[in-house]
C-alpha cells in the first residue's frame, strides 16, 4: 500500500484540548482528506469528542469523522450515565479510564490512586459491567484505555461473555502497560482488536519488536493507528504515512497493511472503506 487511500486513524489528539496539540481539529480533518485518509477518531483525555467531530463533519464531508468518550475524572470517571449520552449522540468508541487510571499513576508515579475498574476482589465493578453493556447495545468499541495488564484480561474476558465484538486494546506496548504478548495470544479472538500505535520513546518497543508483535497476534486482529497529535511529535497525517512505510519495509504486503490501516478500522466505525 504505497499510499494514505483509505487509511483511517482510529486514535488521534488534536487541539482544543487541556493538553497542548500539534494541530486544531479542522487543521487535521483537511490534512486527513486532503491525503485521501477514509476517516479519523479523535480523542480526548478530559472530555467528548463527539460534537467538535460532527461540527467538522460538516465542513469535510469527504472524510468520516467521530469522536467517543474516556472515562476519566473529568466526566465523573466510570460514569455509565456520561457513556450512554454520548454513545446516544453518536460515540463510536468509550474508552475505559486513561490518566486517570490507577495503573497509569502508580506506573508514572503520580500522586492519588485513581481509577481502577475491578473490586478488592478481583471482579469488574458494576458501573464498568453497565458501560459494557451500553455499548453492546449501540455497536460501538470499547477501549481499555490504560488499565494494568491484569484489569485489561478481567475486562476482556466480560466484554467477551456479554457479548461484545468490537473490543480494542488500545496501544498494549505503551510502557505503563506493555502487555506481554502471551498474554495478548491468550485475549485475542473474535471480536479482539490491537492497536498499534506510532512507536516513540514512551514505547516499549521499536518497529521491529511491533511488527513481531503484529505476526504473534496476527494481521486481521491489528488495527494502525497513531496516538499521535503531541507537538513534539510528528503530525498525525504524516506519521500515520511513515508507519505504512515502516511496516512495508518489514515485509508486511500491501494487502496486510490495507487489512490493518483501512479494513479493520471501517468495520469497527461501522463504514465503508472504499476511497
Amino acid at each position: 500500500m504505497g499510499s494514505l487511500s483509505g487509511a483511517i486513524d482510529l486514535h488521534v489528539h488534536c487541539a482544543p484540548d487541556v493538553r497542548e496539540r500539534k494541530m486544531t481539529a479542522p487543521q487535521l480533518a483537511l490534512a486527513a482528506r486532503d491525503a485521501g485518509m477514509r476517516g479519523l477518531l479523535l480523542k480526548n483525555h478530559h472530555s467528548s469528542t463527539v460534537q467538535a467531530a460532527a461540527a467538522i463533519s460538516e465542513n469535510t464531508p469527504e472524510l468520516h469523522v467521530f469522536g467517543g468518550l474516556a472515562l476519566n475524572e473529568w466526566v465523573g470517571g466510570l460514569n455509565p450515565a456520561a457513556a450512554d449520552a454520548a454513545l446516544r449522540m453518536g460515540a463510536k468508541e468509550i474508552w475505559l479510564p486513561t490518566l486517570s487510571a490507577g495503573n497509569e499513576r502508580v506506573q508514572r508515579g503520580q500522586p492519588g490512586t485513581g481509577i481502577a475498574v475491578l473490586d478488592e476482589a478481583g471482579r469488574l465493578k458494576p458501573a464498568v459491567h453497565e458501560v459494557i453493556r451500553l455499548v453492546g447495545d449501540a455497536e460501538a468499541m470499547l477501549g481499555t484505555g490504560h488499565l494494568s495488564p491484569c484489569e485489561i484480561a478481567v475486562v476482556v474476558r466480560e466484554a467477551k461473555l456479554a457479548g461484545l465484538r468490537k473490543i480494542v486494546i488500545t496501544h498494549p506496548e505503551i510502557k505503563f502497560i506493555n502487555l506481554p504478548v502471551s498474554l495478548q495470544k491468550d485475549l485475542a479472538g473474535p471480536g479482539v482488536y490491537f492497536e498499534r500505535c506510532f512507536a516513540r520513546s514512551i514505547f516499549a518497543l521499536n518497529w521491529d519488536e511491533l511488527a513481531a508483535s503484529i505476526r504473534e497476534t496476527g494481521v486481521e486482529s491489528t488495527v494502525l493507528s497513531t496516538d499521535l497529535g503531541q507537538p513534539d511529535n510528528p503530525d498525525p497525517v504524516a506519521g500515520f504515512g511513515r508507519m505504512l512505510s515502516e511496516y512495508g519495509s518489514r515485509g508486511f504486503s500491501d494487502r496486510e497493511i490495507e487489512i490493518m490501516a483501512c479494513g479493520n478500522a471501517a468495520m469497527l466505525l461501522g463504514v465503508s472503506s472504499e476511497t
